[in-house]
Order: structure tokens, then C-alpha cells, then sequence
């Protein structure tokens, strides 16, 4: 008998599918037909039509008979608003956050890490101030770019032969070089946090801990985003370690 926490051998192919679908229509800019669908995603159209209609049946895609095309249907919704309103994780760091990103001035994220390697924003905290940056929950990116990156690869012990590849995929506005980057992997791994200065969006700070839970690999992360300006010298450091107490707390 399988438990929930054992390891996946075999996935059920139709709900992979029907997952690949979902993202699939949460990533293109617009509805899309059953046709371009099952090209991208490599499914045969009629496969990929019935599929489509069960999701339409439960409310998870939409169609318009006018188009013939499909996009995310309304009951995904109060999906994401359950699966946060249920997340201890959510709710024990939202306090935290705030108070953070009041202290300090910043945008506070906590992330969680998704089937597909990338980092999910399930919450996140702002100043109460004129300007602020703006992320929405539910963005996406891939698990090792920014600070939050490199904590995620500290925690998993990989191999520079292990991550070289994965790091030419990633896309910064302002790119690090690689040996430069996994000797901060190697500094976050040493000292609980991790700094990003411009090089995944240029001109902010980003300075992220890991959450960590049990002996498994690490799958969340809290992170303060910041002008780089306004975040120099000692008041990066104080951010930063603010950040890593935060986090630590949330790991206990």
C-alpha cells in the first residue's frame, strides 16, 4: 500500500496531461484552440479534446463556442484561495512579512516550490509607502534564479557539473558569472541567506532565507525585495539577517 509521501514510480498519464493543459493555458498570452494545444504539448488532439471537455465539465477551463478556444476556467480560483487559506505556511509567515516590510521598506514574498522546479509566490507582505514593487501571488520562476536560488541550491548540495547546465538556462537581466555565482551558492550554504544585487532585475536587492522542514529537500523560502540604493551597506546586512531570523523561526 502506498502512503502519501511515497516516492512517485509511474504517473497516471490522463492527469499529467490535464495538468500540462492547465499550465500549459496559465503561460500563452491567450485562448487557445484544441489543435495548438496538442502541438505544443505533444498530445493527440483527440486525446487532448477530451480532456479538455472534463476540465470544462468541472469548471477548471473554459470554452468559447464562438472562437473554439480554451482558457482558464473560474473554479481554479477558489482552488488558489482554499489551498492559501489552508497552507499553515501561509498563515505563520504573513505576520512576519508584514512586519519586515514595514521595518525595512521592502516587498516580501514567501515561495514554495512546484512540481516543475520552479518557485510559486503563495504570499506576500508591502510597506505602506509611495513607491513600492509590485509582485503578484501566483508568479512563477525558475527555482534557482534570484537569492532564493541560491539558497535552494546550498540546501541540495549539488555539484558544479550538477548545476552548470541548469544555470545557462536561467535568465537574468544582468547575469552573473557562473563560478562567481556558485561561490555565493557556497556563502548562502554557510550562512543561512542568500543576496541577490542586481543581477536577476537590475537595480533591486533581493535578500532570501530558506524555510526549511524536515529531512526532505528544501521547498520554500521567504525573500525582502528593495531598491539597491536605498539598501546599501549595513542596512543590507541588518535586511538580510532580519530575513534569515524570520525564516528560522517559521523552520521551528
Amino acid at each position: 500500500m502506498l502512503s502519501p509521501q511515497s516516492p512517485l514510480k509511474k504517473p497516471v498519464t490522463a492527469v499529467s496531461r490535464a495538468a500540462h493543459i492547465l499550465r500549459y493555458l496559465g503561460r500563452v498570452d491567450a485562448p487557445a484552440g484544441v489543435n495548438t494545444i496538442a502541438r505544443d504539448l505533444d498530445i493527440i488532439p483527440s486525446t487532448c479534446l477530451h480532456i479538455l471537455r472534463t476540465l470544462s465539465h468541472e469548471g477548471l477551463t473554459a470554452f468559447d463556442p464562438a472562437t473554439k478556444r480554451y482558457r482558464l476556467g473560474s473554479a481554479l480560483l477558489s482552488l488558489s484561495r482554499d489551498a492559501l487559506a489552508n497552507s499553515d505556511f501561509v498563515r505563520e509567515a504573513k505576520p512576519r512579512m508584514d512586519d519586515l516590510a514595514e521595518r525595512h521598506g521592502v516587498t516580501m514574498t514567501a515561495t514554495e516550490l512546484d512540481s516543475t522546479e520552479h518557485m510559486v509566490v503563495v504570499s506576500i507582505a508591502r510597506a505602506r509607502q509611495i513607491l513600492s514593487i509590485h509582485v503578484n501571488v501566483g508568479s512563477r520562476f525558475p527555482a534557482l534564479i534570484s537569492a532564493s536560488g541560491r539558497c535552494y541550491a546550498a540546501q541540495n548540495n549539488w555539484t558544479q557539473k550538477e548545476l552548470r547546465p541548469r544555470f545557462r538556462a536561467l535568465r537574468w537581466q544582468n547575469p552573473p558569472i557562473f563560478k562567481d555565482w556558485f561561490r555565493e551558492v557556497a556563502i548562502a550554504r554557510h550562512d543561512g541567506y542568500a543576496i541577490d544585487r542586481g543581477h536577476y532585475i537590475r537595480g533591486l536587492l533581493i535578500a532570501a532565507a530558506p524555510v526549511l522542514g524536515g529531512e526532505g529537500p528544501v521547498i520554500r523560502a521567504i525573500a525582502a525585495i528593495g531598491f539597491a540604493e536605498q539598501l546599501n551597506g549595513k542596512k543590507e546586512l541588518q535586511l538580510a539577517r532580519d530575513v534569515k531570523e524570520a525564516a528560522e523561526q517559521l523552520s521551528a
